[in-house]
């Protein structure tokens, strides 16, 4: 069916790592101290755990007035995502989302072709238009034109990443043929997926995209953003396989004996499956999930018992 969003499979499920983005929203107190050595373990607990990627944010430089609520702990996504490449050997490696506006996309294509290489083809490029002013004026790029600058950067980063040696690209923005970048990614196709909840970056997703992140849509709003996606890929004419994700809710896998907070999904595995799997019947393919703990082990406690119980009875089909 034209327009479709068909991932065959039941529902994935992948994770933002902790401690490498620190936002107020979601980052545990534990965090604060935590560095590489907690990042390898919850990597590998979630690649034993069977989980499909691991996530990293982006952002190079957080201004006071937003650093009380972001922090300024924000680890680089690509330098993030190699150290763990090395460190695990199957689960997928997301950027979740590169503001890739603010980089020429001949670097970005070198820097995430290099990663894709080296992971042997794990590579998923999520990208945004980015929120923080100062980020862009900083780097000398026009933040009321990144949405305009983002839908070029995808076109030639389509380009850039794909089998030639020598790609063109030739835009009101970017311009560029002749230039040779080896070493290609392992992939032939590198999944782009595009993150944002506002109509336009909706509409980018579903024109330009293999795939759609939505930034905090709760349940509700999610259905009908799923079938505008729809409506915009059937009147395009796209019918190739696309990615609907979602955020879910914070999670504690059984009974907490402390306060994870009202709004935190908790309860025996099943329960958890029931109220997750309402995602797969709006048109969900995968989730990100994000666990509340109080130490590292008590993190990876829960990654592997969500692997272990919860995530069999997500992906059956």
């Amino acid at each position: 069916m034209a327009g479709r969003c068909a991932v065959s499979g039941g529902l994935r499920y992948g994770i933002q790592l902790p401690v490498q983005s620190q936002s107020t929203l979601y980052a545990e107190t534990w965090e604060a101290g935590a560095g590489p050595e907690d990042l390898v373990a919850l990597a590998r607990a979630a690649d034993r755990a069977g989980f499909a990627y691991l996530a990293a944010c982006d952002h190079i430089a957080v201004p006071h007035r937003l650093a009380a609520a972001m922090s300024t702990v924000w680890y680089d996504p690509v330098a993030t995502l190699a150290f763990l490449a090395a460190a695990t050997a199957r689960v997928r490696l997301l950027s979740h989302v590169a503001v890739v506006g603010l980089r020429h996309p001949l670097l970005t294509a070198k820097q995430y072709a290099t990663l894709d290489h080296l992971s042997g083809g794990r590579l998923i490029l999520g990208v945004g238009a980015g929120h923080v002013p100062e980020e862009f004026e900083a780097l000398g790029v026009d933040f009321r034109q990144r949405g305009a600058v983002l839908d070029e950067c995808v076109d030639a980063l389509r380009a850039a990443l794909g089998p030639e040696e020598y790609p063109e690209h030739h835009g009101k923005l970017y311009d560029f043929a002749g230039l040779g970048q080896r070493p290609r990614p392992a992939q032939p196709h590198v999944p782009l997926w595009v993150g944002g909840s506002s109509p336009a970056a909706v509409r980018r997703a579903a024109l330009k995209g293999d795939g759609w992140l939505p930034q905090g849509d709760p349940r509700g709003r999610l259905p009908g953003q799923i079938e505008r996606i729809r409506e915009l890929r059937e009147r395009a004419g796209l019918d190739g396989p696309f990615t609907v994700g979602a955020i879910a809710e914070p999670l504690y896998v059984g009974t907490p004996a402390w306060d994870v907070g009202r709004r935190t999904l908790t309860g025996r595995p099943r329960e958890l499956a029931e109220s997750l799997r309402a995602y797969r019947a709006m048109g969900v393919h995968q989730i990100q999930v994000r666990f509340r703990s109080r130490s590292r082990s008590e993190a990876v406690d829960q990654i592997a018992a969500f692997g272990a119980e919860v995530g069999p009875l997500l992906t059956e089909e």
